[in-house]
């Protein structure tokens, strides 16, 4: 595609730098403000943007893909995950869609050791107990956790995250174990220590904290349903900072509330914003409002490779990251 000014729509408002860059390449089309954009008004961009570039918030349909105009060439994804995009039928249509892989894989890392800790250690008891005024001074028995030392982790996911993830647990003394569509090269599993479970049940029955870091894909929506969670051990907690749709939300909050699983910590949730409101009622459960990658600095990288990746298609190239159904 020529160089010429193209037009490019964007969805959210993203870092001030990463707009004006935008401003002195393109003829950039901003939202007024931070606020999902509504279907009808997603639906007119389509039909005169060149570009788009949508956040998570933006469900991208076979039906708005149908309607969208000839001149919609590329979906420049503001974000790794692309479950909210029809990639398939975009390619039909002939329209590219390229994502902003890597830049959040340390930030979502470090999230999840934190809601582990979260959990075990009981912080946001503790925080209340404090900000309630009732903390009535130190006791041998009070508010007792557990340590992460020792502990099974179990990595559902060992891609970048995963991997992240797998290192800052060695780090805290944990045991790594993890399932995954394809087994790791020696040369990524030997350093990590970690075991390999070609059987997820076998995984999830032997962990004591599992962590979830895959996509959600057909194949993975409620990968952990109530039956899997039923072999997990009732002292185990779970770690969710991938996506939602991946556990039965509905059998999670069951057995937490039974006793049958010790805690969970979910920055992600099945139903986006509807959280469960029984999970926001228990003690044992730290909730997150989707905070994994939200930093200073993933937030000014998505907007670089969201650049990239434009400018790129722009001087007539195939994006850097590009995604490709095959990947999902």
């Amino acid at each position: 595609m020529a160089r010429d000014r193209l037009c490019v729509v964007v969805t959210r408002r993203l870092p001030e730098q990463v707009e004006a860059r935008m401003k002195d390449l393109f003829d950039v089309r901003l939202a007024p403000d931070d606020g999902p954009m509504d279907r009808d008004v997603l639906a007119d961009a389509m039909q005169s943007a060149d570009i788009l570039v949508p956040t998570l918030t933006d469900r991208i349909d076979a039906a708005l893909l149908a309607g969208a105009g000839d001149r919609l060439k590329l979906i420049a994804n503001y974000g790794a995950g692309v479950d909210h995009i029809d990639v398939a039928t975009a390619r039909q249509r002939g329209i590219l869609v390229s994502n902003t892989p890597d830049v959040l894989t340390e930030d979502t890392a470090d999230m999840g050791i934190a809601l582990m800790l979260a959990v075990l250690r009981r912080m946001t008891e503790g925080m209340a107990k404090m900000q309630d005024g009732v903390w009535e001074g130190w006791a041998p028995d009070a508010l007792l956790g557990t340590r992460l030392a020792g502990k099974r982790l179990g990595i559902l996911g060992m891609g970048r995250i995963g991997q992240a993830v797998a290192r800052r647990a060695r780090a805290f003394g944990m045991e790594v174990h993890y399932h995954n569509r394809r087994r790791l090269h020696a040369g990524l599993e030997e350093p990590l220590e970690a075991t390999y479970h070609d059987r997820l049940d076998a995984m999830v029955t032997l962990a004591d904290v599992i962590s979830v870091n895959c996509p959600h894909t057909p194949s993975t929506f409620h990968l952990l349903n109530a039956r899997r969670l039923k072999l997990m051990k009732p002292t185990a907690v779970i770690v969710n900072t991938s996506r939602g749709e991946v556990i039965d939300e509905n059998a999670l909050t069951r057995m937490l509330r039974a006793g049958e699983l010790a805690g969970a910590g979910l920055d992600v949730y099945e139903r986006g914003q509807g959280v469960n409101p029984r999970l926001r009622e228990l003690p044992n459960v730290v909730l997150l409002p989707h905070m994994g990658s939200a930093t200073r600095e993933a937030r000014v990288e998505m907007g670089e490779k969201v650049l990239i990746n434009i400018q790129t298609f722009a001087d007539g190239h195939r994006p850097p990251d590009l995604v490709v159904p095959a990947m999902l």
